[in-house]
């Protein structure tokens, strides 16, 4: 398939984690990741240090569920094709993805009751946007953050907590679903934002 068109929900879901983020997420081995002809590809980053002792787990959202991709620490960023993303609070972003492309979105860390909470913030391609990738901000992100993907610990600790992370998309989904047009519209990434 040459295009690849989807409308995806992401949310992030905040948890603090037992061990490090070394022990939960490794540094990706070798080149930068390149999406597959027929998939986008979809970068989570986090250049932020603020709320660093709280981490952000991502996930990939569709009808049949959620798959887990992984844990999105302060200075680290995560790549997946087809994505979602978890919170202490859920927060959602829809995305129009073509095919072969590359996309990004902000993890962006914000105070919380009892914890860090995050937002996703799509990164468009326009200039004059508040989050652009032509802005000199977006490649310090870049050159400050470093790709990783799950390890082992990240795996169980999905395993373990998995209920939970389904009972925050359910409950924080009825209301993004109760939020305006124009809101959503915020907070989408387009399918021209691509590179």
């Amino acid at each position: 398939m040459n295009t690849m068109v989807r409308a995806l929900c992401a949310l992030v879901m905040v948890s603090i984690l037992g061990g490090c983020m070394s022990s939960m997420m490794v540094k990706q081995p070798g080149a930068v990741p390149k999406p597959d002809a027929d998939k986008a590809l979809v970068v989570f980053l986090r250049p932020s240090s603020f709320g660093g002792a709280i981490q952000a787990s991502v996930y990939d959202t569709h009808g049949t569920g959620n798959e887990f991709i992984g844990i999105v620490s302060s200075k680290t960023k995560l790549a997946r094709h087809l994505f979602m993303v978890v919170g202490e609070n859920a927060d959602f972003m829809n995305a129009d993805l073509d095919a072969g492309r590359t996309y990004y979105v902000l993890v962006s860390p914000r105070i919380g009751w009892w914890k860090a909470r995050f937002s996703l913030l799509p990164i468009h391609k326009d200039r004059a946007a508040k989050y652009s990738l032509e802005s000199e901000r977006f490649r310090n992100w870049m050159s400050e953050t470093e790709y990783v993907v799950k390890g082992p610990a990240a795996l169980q600790w999905y395993s373990e907590n998995k209920a939970s992370i389904d009972s925050k998309q359910q409950q924080y989904m009825r209301d993004w679903q109760k939020t305006t047009p124009e809101h959503q519209a915020e907070l989408t990434l387009h399918a021209r934002d691509g590179n």
